[in-house]
């Protein structure tokens, strides 16, 4: 029987993922396997040596010590592309709402004052401040082209939008996603440069933290619109308000608010809507139990984000060694070796790598005895050492 803890409110859509007959699910208990959560902040979390495995049911891992974790043997899952198009739609709001001055024509119409006659004289003459522009023809540029980018950029494309697209770490998968016609820049300052809207989907990283500064502000036309559904700290508050009030950017549409800007005339902001959709947040869940559940029962990795990606399928009748280390050399002569030695016959074997960490699957026909077991965590720069019995066992 697995253990899962949960953190915060998960959506039972995911949670249904996990058998009753073999999983207990509960937001207070001891000795957990796994836990799985969205927006609890981990860092000062006193976690216990018994999780294997940590799940974030969406896309950022700010608030899990993805360090210690990787020190300890446990991968760090998330739900990469479950909340994209909750994003990309809001994305697009942000446009329309932007480009047609929505916000500030909704606050002058609730401050109206008088009869209906005189409320419609008001709207008559009031209007013309509030005229805006259409989409198509303008320019989006999107930095960043991951699951949301690709859908934003695919999405403003068919809105009759010309596309300008940054990454340069893009993957093959989601290039291929990428609609023909959606155009490389060289670089963020030519993106800015040329773009009527500019939106940021990029992780908050050292690279990226005030990626758009003063400096690059100084690019951008007078009458661009930033918007930012990425992280906070993507965007230089400071700078972006010092632009607005020269009048060198538009309109800034954000959803991370902040007493800065927040109440600024030309600033959209919104109480961090990215995801808040049922749809994503069910299929967040979804993804990230599978993956959780999926380690636990085979030992393979999907989507963590500080292990390798690791498949292997599990054969009836196998025996499985999960086993992480330190990413030096002869780990799998020593791991073979021990297998050798005890006579135990080696069927399938999967060696995969990220940066310091390692990670190999053992499958065998006979199961390994505990000595094994005990000499393998004791070789230097093991972290963990688990064995999975067969399905039929």
């Amino acid at each position: 029987m697995y253990k899962i803890l949960t953190l915060n409110n998960i959506s039972v859509v995911g949670l249904e993922r996990f058998p009753r007959d073999g999983y207990e699910v509960a937001s207070d208990m001891s000795a957990p396997d796994a836990i799985i959560l969205r927006s609890y902040k981990m860092h000062d979390m006193d976690i216990p040596g018994s999780v294997k495995a940590i799940g974030r049911a969406g896309a950022g891992t700010n608030n899990i010590p993805v360090q210690r974790m990787s020190e300890a043997g446990v991968p760090v899952f998330n739900a990469p592309g479950a909340n994209a198009n909750a994003v990309k739609e809001l994305v697009v709001t942000g446009m329309l709402i932007a480009a047609r001055n929505v916000c500030q024509a909704y606050d002058y119409v609730r401050a109206l004052e008088g009869s209906d006659e005189e409320v419609e004289k008001q709207v008559e003459a009031g209007k013309k401040k509030y005229a805006g522009y259409e989409l198509p023809g303008r320019t989006l540029g999107v930095i960043g082209l991951g699951a949301i980018g690709v859908k934003v950029a695919n999405a403003a494309q068919a809105l009759g939008m010309r596309v300008l697209g940054y990454d340069p770490s893009i993957t093959v998968t989601n290039a291929w996603k990428l609609n023909a016609g959606v155009e490389q820049a060289s670089s963020v300052d030519d993106l800015l440069a040329r773009s009527d809207f500019i939106t940021l989907h990029v992780p908050l990283i050292d690279a990226t933290r005030d990626l758009i500064n003063a400096e690059r502000l100084r690019l951008v036309k007078k009458t661009t619109v930033l918007m930012n559904f990425a992280r906070g700290g993507v965007v230089d508050e400071a700078a972006v308000e010092e632009a607005l009030n020269a009048g060198k950017l538009a309109s800034f549409v954000t959803d991370f608010p902040t007493n800065r800007l927040r109440c600024h005339d030309k600033v959209i902001a919104l109480p961090h809507l990215g995801a808040s959709t049922g749809e994503a947040e069910d299929n967040c869940a979804v993804m990230v139990a599978d993956q959780v559940r999926d380690y636990l029962e085979t030992g393979n990795v999907r989507n963590s984000v500080n292990f390798p990606e690791a498949q292997l399928p599990l054969s009836g009748g196998l025996w499985r060694l999960c086993i992480v280390n330190a990413n030096v050399p002869n780990m799998v002569g020593q791991i073979s070796g021990q297998l050798g030695e005890h006579n135990i016959n080696i069927v399938d074997l999967l060696n995969k790598s990220r940066g310091e960490l390692a990670y190999t699957l053992v499958d065998t026909d006979s199961q390994p005895p505990l000595e094994i077991i005990e000499n393998l965590r004791g070789i230097k720069g093991v972290l963990t050492v688990r064995l999975l019995e067969p399905k039929d066992a």
